[in-house]
Parts: structure tokens; C-alpha cells; sequence
């Protein structure tokens, strides 16, 4: 259920009966052909398919992350590293003023993954509460879905590739692009990287059926729910 669509009197009935809750962590940032909120998209939208059916509240997705690396696309915004993780760390804290003290956060760009480090500090700072950090689209039983479709797959190929963050009026490349040299492309200036890069799409396939997205997605969505519901002290 989306904050959203709860007034301040139900989230207090629903954090006295069930102290779990839901923050989607996002980016905005260039995905080739794709929207450049893919990363958001995903990130909001595996959380709610996870919390459908259970009245686990999602809080509305944070829309921008860390990528450094893209800003020379148009488009790109990027937190500092220290804004990223005083952003977190604040909606955390007022996610436990508010009752909630069993929280997963459902990210989706794995640039925002050292904000993780920000989160266990904080986690020191707020004993008693648990938090589990989840990347949705690496965790073992989506990766190794996505692995036995097509093992070339990447930032903004076919993989991140869904009937929602594509765009209706763009058309996608029919070929498969070669795999970047992430090693020397991690050694570039953001200018430089653009140059290498090209349209963004870090190697692949553009897109891929429709039957196999969504079957991917369905397993991500199934472990996201798993991780959500279950594990806790």
C-alpha cells in the first residue's frame, strides 16, 4: 500500500499491528533508449507488487541517487554521496517516529549502494530497529533468471527492459551491443565515459519478449516479497 493513499491516522493503527514497512530508493539517470527514471520506476514498482494483498506501507520512492558517472547526459541529476546518505538516514528516521522500526529498503541503482555503508552506521545509532538493504535486480534468484535468458545483459540493455520503462514512441536497436570495458570505462572523466559509451546502453541486447520480462519480473517480485515478509527478530 502507498503512503500516499493513507492518512496519518491509519499509518498509527497500521504501525501499532505490524511495525514493517517499505522505502524504494531510485536514480535519475540516463537508460540509453529507456526512461531515464527506469531505476525509480522499478525500484517503487517491485515494492508495491511485494506489499500487494499484505497492507505493508511503501513510502514514496527517492527519485534521485549517485551517479556521478552520467551527468554529461541530459537529463542525469546526481546526489552527493553525503547528501544520498543524510537523505536516507532522514527518511529513516521519521519512518521510525512513526512506528515502523522493521524497514526494507528496495533499491534500484546500484550506484546508491555506499549509501548502505551511511545505514549500518545509523543502524548504531538506533538500536533495536533492523533494516535490510535489497538490490532487487541483482539478488540471487532474479540474477540467475536473468542469467539463463541471456547472459549479456546490462545498464540500460534489454534487462531493465519492461513495458513500463519503455518509451511508446522511441524505437529499440535490433542489435547486441558489445560488452563495455567497465575497468577503463570506471577510469573516466564523465566526458570521456559519454564518448565511450555512446547511447548509454552498457552492452546487450535493447529489449528482449515480453514473456521472459515478465516472467523475470514475477521472481524478482516473489523474492522481494519473501525478503519484505519474512527474516525479521
Amino acid at each position: 500500500m502507498r503512503i500516499a493513499e493513507m492518512n496519518w491516522m491509519q499509518v498509527e493503527a497500521r504501525a501499532k499491528a505490524d511495525r514493517r514497512a517499505v522505502l524504494p530508493v531510485g536514480s535519475t539517470e540516463q537508460h540509453a533508449h529507456l526512461s531515464l527514471c527506469v531505476d525509480a520506476i522499478l525500484a517503487e514498482r517491485v515494492a508495491l507488487d511485494a506489499v500487494a494483498g499484505t497492507g505493508i506501507p511503501v513510502f514514496p520512492v527517492l527519485n534521485y541517487g549517485l551517479t556521478p558517472s552520467f551527468v554529461d547526459y541530459p537529463g542525469t541529476v546526481t546526489l552527493k554521496l553525503s547528501t544520498l546518505c543524510a537523505l536516507i538516514t532522514d527518511v529513516l528516521d521519521g519512518m521510525v517516529r512513526s512506528g515502523f522500526d522493521r524497514i526494507t529498503i528496495v533499491n534500484g541503482h546500484g550506484g546508491n549502494s555506499p549509501a548502505h555503508g551511511a545505514v549500518l552506521e545509523w543502524l548504531d545509532r538506533n538500536r533495536g530497529v533492523q533494516v535490510k538493504w535489497h538490490n532487487w535486480w541483482s539478488a540471487p534468484a532474479t540474477m540467475a533468471h536473468v542469467q539463463r535468458i541471456d547472459p549479456v545483459a546490462s545498464h540500460a540493455s534489454w534487462m531493465e527492459n519492461f513495458p513500463w520503462t519503455r518509451l511508446g514512441n522511441i524505437a529499440m536497436p535490433a542489435t547486441q551491443k558489445p560488452m563495455l570495458d567497465l575497468g577503463r570505462f570506471q577510469q573516466l572523466d564523465p566526458g570521456a565515459k559519454k564518448t565511450m559509451l555512446g547511447d548509454g546502453n552498457y552492452g546487450g541486447f535493447y529489449q528482449r519478449a515480453d514473456e521472459e520480462m515478465l516472467a523475470i519480473w514475477d521472481t524478482a517480485v516473489a523474492e522481494t516479497r519473501a525478503l519484505i515478509m519474512e527474516g525479521w527478530a
